[in-house]
């Protein structure tokens, strides 16, 4: 593998300074003109040689992450690469000129063809977060390369090695290493990453952070992308299935630990199932092995809790200190259901009908994804259309939002724009509009004559007349028009 490329830390692996951070980012604008203008296939095949690798080592690549091999492969390797796969079918198709011809052309417009190009931003800053150090980055990563942009990635804390391994495999492919840089991991690093100057921003991580980004990113106007915090709503229907509610949400808690941003927070019961589902998810999660929440979220999570339990809430399984912690009878207005608590923890909410239950998830500003359960497919879709969010699953929740050719993004606090599908993919460009004039006919380069504002209502009128009758009429009037304008001399405006 090809070592790090030495802009990105000092020997120690302590932060670089701030002049060597925009040394990275001088380099990755030096060698991004070059890549912009190789063939998009020719960029794809160095992610196909990527992703064929990155088979090739799976193994050593789950190793860099201190979780379950089996749930980094499930979770992040075969995302990634499905990503890469998706990207090398359809990034040319999607990245090429789009022309318009005369269909849709205003006659006022003739011989002017048109096409909207598709141009990399240039230098594009992933702030990546620790909970996915190998899917995140790595999806956006690729993006952005098949885009032609260069990459300046900060990982998340523990995220170094991962990115690490994925910046030496992409090399290996025949990526110029100056086009992916890895920053360390700690915040100084992205703050000065964010002062050099980068020409987009994608950022994952909490909604606080998000705004933090923004403001640093404000005095320049640089554009970003969102990914922020979740606190997901999931709508249990009267006719659900319980069995598959249930092992569902036993899955949503335990996946990587409770530190997923769209893993069930919220849950929005019906009456007749309340009882029921909260006694087997006690009866489902019984037993399990206890995912012990960090100090920070817990010390938060305990004052949240007491006050839940104040106001009427009851603990049916887990604590503060350690999950999944699954609390029932809990009001909507509740803070425990309204901040981005990023651990194993689940409220129950009664409701009455799909009314119910959307105000009540209304209450909560943040709207990343949404999970309904219904036997009923089409009222489940009725209600998904009304759900506030960027993403909503039927009968399923989480692994759906990874399939490589839909896009990923939240809504409110939730951050704006999106990553991944075709949509993310173009996130990473920005539209050119090239317009050529075919032809001598330049009417409007004329002087003014008299009479033209009667000439250019009656042509109003005969284009946009509300029926074919008026619309006739109306241009015989303009044909009229046209003709007596032929044999009229210009006349200046101010004549």
């Amino acid at each position: 593998m090809t070592a790090l490329a030495p802009t990105s830390t000092d020997a120690s692996g302590h932060t670089p300074s701030v002049e060597a951070v925009r040394e990275a980012l001088l380099a990755a604008r030096a060698a991004q003109p070059a890549w912009a203008a190789t063939p998009v296939r020719a960029r794809l095949a160095v992610l196909r040689a990527f992703r064929h690798r990155l088979a090739e080592h799976a193994e050593e690549l789950a190793a860099t992450v201190p979780r379950p091999a089996a749930e980094t492969l499930t979770a992040q390797l075969i995302p990634l690469a499905d990503a890469g796969a998706f990207l090398e079918r359809e990034a040319a198709g999607l990245l090429k000129p789009r022309c318009f011809g005369r269909r849709g052309r205003p006659l006022w417009l003739a011989g002017v063809d048109a096409e909207i190009r598709r141009e990399p931003w240039g230098v594009v800053l992933v702030i990546s977060p620790s909970n996915y150090p190998l899917f995140i980055p790595g999806t956006q990563a690729i993006a952005a390369l098949a885009a032609g942009n260069a990459v300046v990635l900060k990982p998340g804390a523990g995220g170094r090695p991962a990115a690490l391994a994925v910046q030496r495999l992409l090399i290996a492919a025949g990526l110029d290493e100056r086009l992916l840089t890895v920053l360390a991991e700690d915040a100084a690093a992205g703050e000065a990453a964010v002062a050099a100057g980068p020409d987009h921003v994608v950022f994952t991580g909490s909604a606080a952070t998000g705004r933090t980004v923004l403001r640093g990113l404000a005095g320049t106007l640089t554009p970003a992308t969102l990914e922020l915090s979740g606190a997901d709503a999931v709508f249990v229907r009267g006719d659900a299935e319980p069995d598959r509610v249930v092992a569902a949400l036993r899955f949503g808690l335990r996946l990587n630990d409770g530190a997923t941003c769209i893993a069930p927070r919220r849950v929005f019961v019906h009456a007749g199932l309340a009882g029921e589902l909260a006694r087997r998810l006690a009866a489902a999660l019984a037993g399990a092995p206890a995912i012990p929440i960090a100090p920070v979220p817990s010390a938060k999570l305990q004052t949240l809790l007491r006050e839940a339990l104040e106001h009427g809430a009851r603990v049916v399984t887990g604590d503060h200190e350690a999950g999944p912690l699954v609390v029932a009878g809990a009001r909507p207005s509740l803070r425990l259901l309204r901040e981005d608590l990023f651990a194993p923890v689940l409220a129950l909410i009664r409701t009455e009908d799909d009314e119910a239950a959307l105000a009540a998830a209304a209450q909560c500003p943040y709207a990343l994804g949404a999970s309904i359960f219904s036997r009923d497919v089409a009222a489940a879709r009725r209600l998904a259309a009304r759900v506030h969010a960027g993403v909503v699953t039927i009968n399923d929740l989480i692994v759906p939002t990874a399939d490589p050719r839909v896009p990923f993004g939240g809504r409110g606090e939730s951050g704006y724009g999106v990553t991944r599908g075709a949509e993310g993919l173009l996130a990473m460009t920005r539209p050119k509009v090239v317009s050529v004039r075919r032809g001598r006919w330049l009417p409007h380069l004329e002087p003014a004559r008299d009479g033209d504002a009667e000439f250019f209502a009656a042509a109003l009128r005969a284009t946009h007349a509300a029926t074919p009758f008026l619309r006739l009429r109306h241009g015989l009037r303009t044909a009229r028009l046209a003709l007596r304008r032929r044999g009229q001399p210009f006349i200046s405006p101010d004549s």
